[in-house]
């Protein structure tokens, strides 16, 4: 049963990662977009992008080293 929970709790923080960086990517891409089709411009999408991808790995950074504080807080306390 404990091993069922495991991999469920691997998968859930793999989908967390996931939507961490994919979101910001998809709004600023269609910010990007829209900015490009609305005003003429040909650049908007591509910073975009790279302005999501930027945020988005930041955000995954953030949420790896709270899991990471989180474990090691954990263990400390399994220990005493």
């Amino acid at each position: 049963m404990k091993g069922d929970r495991t991999v469920f709790k691997a998968l859930t923080l793999i989908m967390q990662f996931g939507i961490n960086m994919l979101v910001p990517i998809f709004l600023c891409s269609f910010a990007g977009l829209f900015i490009d089709r609305k005003f003429g411009t040909g650049w908007a999408f591509i910073a975009g992008f790279f302005f999501g991808a930027v945020v988005g790995g930041r955000n995954v950074y953030i949420f790896a080293k709270d899991i990471m504080k989180s474990n090691s807080s954990d263990k400390r306390h399994e220990k005493h």
